[in-house]
């Protein structure tokens, strides 16, 4: 539980702005694709980071960064999120969450008290596939749930696809679009292996280039924007 990394400055994970990434222990699931894994299988075994130390450090960065990042494992797991996001708002940053969207109720919190500057949903996989991404019962009808509060939300929004061989192709890129048919940006991001939740996804070869930007063309029939990540 807690705050588990803090991490420099990026632009990538908040486009247009230059923004610290905080990361935050525990996961809703155990996606064998996921390129975070002690924060999903063995958060204990990281040290926490003391809120109010965060909070300093991030006053002290406020004159060259615009905002702040909070991604995991899975953020909205985090009873405290909503006082953490405050803390970084009253710094005069911007606050982006990146999130699985499995937590609905925790997400409309932070958009009832607009905490939430841009907002990042991934889409996995296939809705019927995603029971297979965790060893306990995964609730996708509260995925459907963030996307409909996301779509509503007044804070920037992005859905998230990373094209992990096996778990994502044109299907499931039109289901999906079906769904958020109309949404402002649609980012379609290269799978990289290397470290993979599960051994027998670092030996996957990631997708050709070629296939992912017809991936990409395919998203693009549904929403605004589509940007090609990670290529």
């Amino acid at each position: 539980m807690g705050i588990k990394g803090f991490q420099g400055t990026s632009l990538l994970d908040f486009p247009g702005r230059i923004a610290s990434l905080v990361f935050l222990g525990r996961c809703n699931l155990t996606c064998p694709f996921c390129h975070n894994p002690p924060l999903v299988t063995d958060p204990d075994r990281l040290p926490d980071l003391e809120p109010k130390i965060l909070l300093a450090e991030l006053e002290s960065r406020a004159g060259f960064i615009d905002g702040v990042v909070f991604s995991g494992g899975e953020p909205t797991l985090e009873s405290t999120l909503p006082e953490l996001a405050a803390g970084v708002k009253a710094l005069g940053l911007a606050v982006k969450l990146d999130t699985n969207g499995l937590a609905p109720a925790m997400l409309e919190r932070l958009l009832d008290q607009n905490l939430l500057d841009y907002l990042a949903i991934d889409l996995k996989t296939s809705l019927a596939r995603y029971p297979e991404l965790h060893d306990h019962p995964v609730p996708t009808d509260a995925l459907l749930c963030s996307v409909r509060l996301a779509r509503a939300a007044p804070a920037e929004l992005e859905f998230r696809t990373t094209c992990v061989p096996g778990w994502v192709d044109e299907e499931v890129v039109r289901e999906w679009g079906e769904v958020i048919g109309g949404a402002p940006l649609w980012t379609i991001q290269q799978f990289h292996p290397e470290y993979a939740l599960a051994e027998e996804m670092r030996s996957q070869e990631a997708l050709p280039v070629g296939e992912v930007r017809q991936l990409a063309a395919a998203a693009g029939e549904y929403v605004q924007k589509v940007m090609i990540r990670g290529l």
